[in-house]
């Protein structure tokens, strides 16, 4: 039965004056709320016409062609291409942890030097910049090249980088720098400064000028492959306005330190062994031949031969040829470069002047020894540090024991991580002497799956690396001395020398 009593006071409630003011908020939520959504489903005001739902607006990204990133190639217009991604990390130059090297590759593509360089969480990170696509089309141009993994190998670099990765925390370890490393630096530098003053102004002896040209040319050889390799790669020291600043020793001992970063950095790191890879160049008439689609010439049967002469010209070819010529090309081979900061440029002038005249003029002037004599010892000291440079990379990557890798089309069939490992070599595991005179070169496989990690830690991590190699099947080639390596890469160019050339689309055009 209803209670007609309660009926009539709720129905005075629900008639009352707030509850009427109540009721008329409530209603025009309701429409607002209603409008709002109409306005989400962009639903077109008195037209009649269809609702076009959410589910049918495009958005789809946007598709930029490779011209277009490479226009994005400044600290301040800074644009990167990461596995066919594009990203404006333009906001994010001036708080980059690595400093300059966010740009080191601006415009173009980045994909091996962000894997290779950030730890794994950094990718969520990487997101907030994305704005697009690159144009599938684009894939295939110049200096763009697509790594193929299955999921095995793609599997494999992440499980290491993970693995090292809780070494470094494990253990309250800095990766990039050690103490051992800033003492070997401090002892080279003042080697330099010594041999440099002791080999052009301490004798008058030719004889023991001579000795000290050796040893001014082993420590030069030594600025650049303990302390130079190692900054420029985002190592050595935890500032990198630090490593920045001592990158530059690389320039006054006459090497631009810009196109290191260009030549070794972007684009042997990112392409070893292929034939876009700037220290190999198949595609070009070289001096030398060291793979089997390299165009071959008669001379280089006896390559074997006059190469050991003409590594020790590395040095002196790079300061006074390589450098202006990619500077004027705009390119070194296949690599296109990145265009300079204004600060870089005035590095680049300014040091091979400096170079010039420390180097060259003031011995001139000063020095008791005649243009003769002063000739020789430039000679000496640039042979020996040209002869330690090539040799000690060159055993690392061109030998029979490695591979070179098929890249027609731009498309690689191969991980990057596990092309790493199988176009590079180490040699001399556990040997404390090679492990600082060669600054970590004895470790070249660890060294590039992880360059921005300092070399004194190799030997604590090649375990790591070895055993996450042989856990996925991907074998790790080690040589047991440097003598046998150095066989090898002689007995390679000799190899090389006498057979038939393969065809390749990388040698047509």
């Amino acid at each position: 039965m209803v209670d007609s009593g309660s009926h009539a006071v709720r129905s005075k409630k629900r008639d009352s004056p707030k509850s009427m003011i109540l009721m008329w908020l409530l209603s025009l939520s309701t429409i607002k709320m209603f409008s709002s959504f109409r306005s989400l489903l962009q639903i077109p005001a008195h037209t009649g016409e269809r609702p076009i739902l959410l589910t049918e607006v495009d958005t789809s990204p946007d598709i930029f062609t490779a011209e277009e990133v490479a226009k994005h190639n400044t600290p301040a217009d800074c644009w990167l291409l990461i596995h066919g991604k594009v990203y404006d990390v333009t906001r994010w130059v001036p708080h980059h942890p690595g400093g300059s090297m966010i740009f080191v590759r601006a415009g173009g593509d980045c994909s091996q030097l962000f894997d290779s360089y950030h730890p794994l969480a950094t990718r969520l990170l990487l997101e907030k910049f994305y704005v697009g696509e690159l144009d599938k089309t684009d894939r295939d141009t110049p200096g763009i090249v697509e790594y193929q993994s299955d999921t095995q190998e793609g599997e494999f670099y992440e499980v290491l980088k993970r693995r090292v990765e809780k070494f470094f925390r494990g253990n309250e370890l800095n990766p990039r720098t050690s103490f051992d490393w800033r003492l070997k630096s401090v002892i080279i530098l003042l080697s330099f400064a010594v041999s440099f003053y002791a080999t052009f102004f301490a004798f008058q002896s030719f004889a023991a000028s001579a000795l000290c040209a050796c040893l001014l040319g082993v420590s030069m050889g030594q600025v650049g492959i303990s302390i130079v390799h190692d900054v420029n790669h985002g190592s050595g020291l935890s500032s990198a306005s630090s490593r920045y600043a001592l990158g530059a020793i690389v320039d006054l001992v006459g090497v631009s330190s810009f196109m290191w970063r260009q030549q070794h950095v972007v684009g042997h790191h990112a392409y070893t062994n292929l034939a876009c890879d700037p220290d190999i160049r198949v595609s070009d008439c070289d001096a030398r031949r060291v793979a089997p689609h390299h165009p071959k010439q008669p001379f280089h049967a006896f390559q074997h031969v006059y190469l050991a002469a003409l590594y020790g010209l590395l040095k002196v070819k790079s300061v006074l040829v390589d450098d202006f010529a990619a500077l004027a090309r705009g390119s070194i081979g296949q690599l296109r470069l990145s265009r300079m900061t204004p600060g870089e440029a005035f590095m680049f002038w300014a040091c091979k002047f400096l170079y010039a005249a420390y180097y060259i003029a003031l011995p001139a002037l000063y020095s008791p020894h005649g243009w003769r004599a002063l000739a020789a010892l430039w000679i000496i000291a640039e042979v020996l540090a040209g002869w330690m440079l090539a040799f000690l990379f060159q055993v690392a990557h061109i030998t029979g024991e490695v591979e070179f890798l098929d890249s027609d089309g731009g498309k690689v069939e191969r991980g990057w991580a596990a092309g790493q490992v199988a176009t590079t070599a180490d040699f001399s595991h556990g040997s404390w002497l090679w492990t600082q005179f060669s600054g970590g070169l004895n470790y070249q496989v660890v060294h590039h799956l992880f360059p921005n990690i300092c070399h004194t830690h190799y030997p604590a991590i090649a375990p790591i690396v070895m055993d996450t190699c042989r856990e996925y099947n991907i074998p790790y080639k080690v040589f047991p001395n440097f003598r046998s390596a150095l066989w090898a890469h002689f007995a390679h160019l000799k190899e090389m020398g006498a057979a038939q050339m393969i065809p390749s689309f990388a040698t047509i055009g």
